[in-house]
């Protein structure tokens, strides 16, 4: 750090010491914690049965090479976390690897994005939290009510520590995955309708007409996963946390699904494809009812509802951290950075974030009369913007690597290969998520194409401050990235790595 930032730092009104976050969540907790992101029950009960529509039996390789192709991420990804350790995640990264202004636009890229998902997923949850009531032999509540309850309980679980937050989601991420684990188990054990096949992971019938659109779900079930990093200072040894956790995720997200897929698959046999494109919002429920019990329709109903309210308990926390992280920078109000003295969580950001989602909620409700157009806009929009952001980063880290050198303890698979592989593949995912924005947020092909201006306008925004503060206040410019706290020393480069293995 130089003179001068130190110098400014000692001079700002708030220390660097009171805007990092604290915390001890164990991998497992992280994970669990990510897990709840891509909100399994509903990814089994529903977008399962749609990716296996689009694409026939094969559709539990979509998962698999999703699998593939975010384990190179992650590669690039994890070897960044080693070498920049700081809070900011896709903030700091792109900063680092394209710049100051780039960076800040992503940042704000990644904000946005983030809370339209939860915009999207909180209405989500207010249908089925709404649905649940009624199967249990409750009154018809609108979605609404059980959208403005649910927010209520996010926010106030926002306000204390991540630690919380993780213990709510990992007792509903393991009654999830139990009662999908057993559904998988009854299902292989019986063998299915014609009994065990490997018709599923035949390659050669997964390319077709759908394999883009089974792809785009498969992929979409890992965003939030490379949010591991932006708990690095609430976690117990980050350096060693942060890589195992995000590896389990990646790993564990799509090892279940593909089980999952093959099993709902056998669980129909050769009639799953037309199961799943005539009536695939039934399809599991009525194969649980079939191989498992008929009894844990019910069950299946309220676990898709506290799934939901998990995800958006899950995106709430990304959500925050970025606000704090930008209002720490300064390019957000200071006041968002504050971190309470107690729980040692970021309770303004959250509230804030909270209050923001709370108003465009209220408005999606009263200006849009059909909520599956709710959950579609903000879902799809802000899913989009994720994995542009997820592209950006593994460019990034490749071209960190390629501007500072290679470190010794690093080899060129991990800082170059990996990276401009993963930028790539998440790339052509981008490309496509375009040309069918229809499947993310519904409607007809190209008609809601407009909606990505939003995204646009927003990386417009973080990159017309970032030349602001260049311009009229560079001391704060050179912090960007959260800069300030990175202790981390320049590596080796030049002839005295010339001699590592590859």
């Amino acid at each position: 750090m130089t003179n001068a930032s130190a110098g400014h730092r000692e001079s700002t009104p708030m220390a660097e010491s009171t805007t990092r976050l604290s915390g001890n969540l164990s991998a497992t907790a992280l994970v669990l914690s990510v897990l709840a992101f891509s909100a399994p029950i509903v990814t089994v009960s529903g977008y399962i049965a749609f990716a296996i529509g689009f694409v026939g039996q094969s559709a539990p390789l979509a998962w698999v090479i999703a699998t593939a192709g975010l384990a190179i991420f992650a590669v690039g990804y994890t070897t960044m976390t080693r070498h920049i350790q700081r809070p900011g995640a896709f903030y700091a990264y792109i900063t680092e690897g394209l710049g100051k202004t780039p960076g800040l636009g992503g940042a704000y890229l990644a904000t946005v994005s983030y809370m339209l998902i939860n915009v999207g997923i909180y209405t989500f949850s207010g249908v089925m939290v709404s649905a649940a009531v009624k199967g249990v032999g409750g009154p018809s509540i609108p979605w609404w009510l059980c959208t403005a309850a649910g927010w209520i309980l996010i926010t106030t679980l926002g306000h204390f520590q991540i630690e919380l937050s993780a213990k709510v989601l990992g007792a509903v991420m393991v009654l999830e995955v139990i009662l999908v684990a057993v559904f998988n188990a009854f299902v292989l054990a019986k063998g299915g309708e014609s009994g065990l096949s490997a018709a599923p992971l035949d390659p050669t019938k997964f390319f077709n007409a759908g394999t883009g659109l089974a792809l785009l779900f498969a992929f979409g079930n890992f965003i939030g996963f490379e949010a591991t990093a932006l708990y690095r200072d609430e976690v117990r040894e980050p350096n060693k946390t942060v890589p195992r956790a995000t590896y389990l995720a990646v790993f564990l997200i799509g090892g279940f699904y593909a089980v999952s897929a093959y099993s709902l698959i056998i669980a129909y046999g050769s009639g799953a494809p037309d199961r799943a494109a005539n009536d695939p919002t039934t399809m599991f429920d009525h194969a649980m009812a079939t191989y498992v019990s008929a009894s844990l329709a019910t069950i299946t109903l309220v676990l898709v509802a506290t799934s939901a309210l998990a995800s958006v308990l899950s995106t709430h926390n990304v959500a925050a951290r970025y606000l704090q992280n930008l209002g720490a920078d300064r390019a957000l109000p200071a006041f968002l950075a504050g971190v309470h003295p107690a729980h040692k969580s970021p309770y303004r950001a959250s509230a804030v974030n909270a209050v923001v989602v709370g108003v465009l909620l209220t408005f999606a409700a009263v200006l849009i009369p059909d909520e599956t157009m709710i959950i579609g806009a903000g879902s799809g929009i802000g899913t989009a913007g994720v994995l542009t952001l997820m592209a950006l980063v593994s460019f990034a880290v490749f071209r960190y690597f390629a501007r500072t050198g290679r470190p010794a303890t690093e080899t060129v698979w991990r800082v170059t290969i990996a990276p401009l592989i993963g930028s790539a593949v998440l790339a052509a995912v981008v490309i496509f998520a375009i040309i069918r924005f229809d499947l993310l947020v519904g409607g007809e092909p190209g008609q809601n194409i407009w909606m990505l201006l939003i995204l646009v306008v927003v990386i417009a925004a973080g990159c017309i401050v970032a030349q602001y503060m260049k311009r009229n206040r560079p001391e704060l410019f050179a912090r960007l990235g959260r800069v300030e706290g990175d202790d981390t020393s320049p590596e080796p480069t030049g002839d005295a790595r010339a001699h590592e293995p590859v």
